[in-house]
């Protein structure tokens, strides 16, 4: 099943919200943000037909990525195929979109492949029809990860880099130290509006950051006190595994959960 959504937040942003389920509704819906003639991010491979529809119907001169995953980047050979767009990313989304990747089994039925695509080097600054974006580094989620801050509206595009204040799970190749540090960086921004990808936050979007650092960090000094009483790494995730991320742990086959946060906190101490 197939659920497509466009959301006006702003009278120059709009959202297209995306999601894909093999069977009855989606587990999880993506939303690209449309500023003018840019959009940011542009959905799963999953839902190439009404991407495609919706870029017609709204051209698009350039893709800004956020990061390669396959939900953000899917339709992005697509789009310039399309379009014409000029897509632009961090220079390590550039490699890895020219470079693409097996992926497991649970991202083939939840987002599909992305498909090779020139990526051109974003610039510090990005200006256009009146808008003036920041491109910002925030390693952890993924090595490329990029948010664009509109300085004008104080808008954060922020990719996957909030998701929610307590998140229930990372990925195995998250770093809860990088999430930290790069939480710290965008918070020294001015911005209200959190055009999240997956969990927008329209006013007061930089307190919503702040208690997700708020929660990574809760969970990184808990793990720093339980090495400093000796304790091994399976004893730590066992005591502090609430154990509410079941389902997405075996669907995923352990590539996403509660633990791994917890392990990339003892490996980052």
């Amino acid at each position: 099943m197939k659920t497509v959504s466009q959301h006006r937040y702003h009278p120059e942003v709009i959202a297209l919200e995306l999601g894909y389920g093999l069977i009855g509704r989606p587990l999880m819906t993506v939303r690209c943000y449309l500023v003018g003639d840019t959009l940011i991010d542009c959905g799963q491979s999953h839902v190439a037909a009404e991407m495609k529809k919706f870029v017609r119907a709204n051209p698009v001169k350039r893709l800004l990525l956020t990061h390669h995953h396959e939900d953000h980047s899917g339709n992005a050979a697509l789009i310039a195929k399309t379009c014409g767009a000029a897509v632009l990313g961090h220079r390590i989304t550039a490699r890895k979109m020219q470079n693409i990747r097996p992926i497991m089994p649970y991202q083939h039925l939840v987002w599909g492949q992305s498909r090779v695509v020139k990526v051109a080097t974003l610039p510090p600054l990005l200006e256009f029809n009146g808008h003036r974006f920041l491109a910002i580094h925030t390693p952890g989620h993924s090595k490329d990860h990029t948010v664009y801050l509109e300085t004008q509206h104080g808008w954060l595009f922020s990719g996957d880099l909030y998701l929610g204040e307590r998140i229930k799970f990372f990925r195995s190749d998250e770093k809860i130290d990088q999430q930290i540090n790069s939480l710290k960086t965008v918070l020294q921004y001015d911005f209200d509006a959190l055009f999240c990808s997956h969990n927008p936050v329209l006013k007061g979007g930089k307190k919503k950051l702040r208690g997700k650092l708020d929660f990574l960090e809760e969970i990184y000094g808990k793990v720093c006190l339980l090495l400093s009483e000796g304790l091994p790494e399976k004893e730590i995730v066992r005591r502090m595994d609430p154990k509410n991320d079941r389902f997405i742990k075996y669907f995923t086959m352990g590539n996403a959960c509660f633990g791994n946060m917890i392990r990339s906190a003892i490996h980052a101490a």
